[in-house]
């Protein structure tokens, strides 16, 4: 699928795909952090039908609607094509040497071999934290990798 960028300048930024079913949709970010959902006409892709503005934690919410199933999606059908691949949902407790401190200073992919691949904090998915990402009690840490590694990155996360 193809997503077409696009400055605008002076606002910020437009992305459009066009659906398998020819309807394009279009996303427009602009600098003050306002999002605009956009739906074009389909007899005149250059006729906007439909504009929703979002507020950036509107627009926060319908990513996570739309991206959280596709990452479990994704990660069952790892499930299904990787023999020996498992995932774990691991929290990090009050009191971990991790709280309040970067998945960097764990080292865990080198450590273990297993992948943080997401961070689901207060209901809200996190997907690929970065290494500067900082892990807070309560968080849940989704965990992929053989069920050694998975167990080896609990243990670092609650003994250290």
């Amino acid at each position: 699928m193809d997503v077409e960028r696009t400055a605008l300048p002076g606002i910020g930024l437009q992305h459009v795909m066009t659906t398998a079913r020819g309807r394009q949709i279009g996303v427009i970010s602009h600098r003050t952090g306002r999002r605009d959902l956009v739906i074009y006409d389909r007899e005149d892709p250059d006729t906007c039908i439909a504009t929703v503005a979002l507020a950036a934690d509107e627009a926060n919410a319908i990513a996570e609607l739309l991206g959280t199933g596709r990452i479990l999606e994704h990660l069952a059908e790892l499930h299904r094509q990787v023999d020996g691949l498992v995932t774990e949902q691991i929290p990090i407790a009050p009191g971990s040497p991790y709280d309040g401190r970067p998945l960097a200073d764990t080292r865990s992919r080198t450590r273990t071999g297993a992948s943080i691949v997401a961070v689901v904090r207060q209901g809200q998915v996190i997907a690929s934290p970065r290494p500067d990402f900082t892990f807070t009690a309560g968080d849940i840490i989704v965990v992929v990798g053989t069920g050694e590694g998975t167990a080896a990155v609990a243990q670092i996360l609650a003994d250290g």
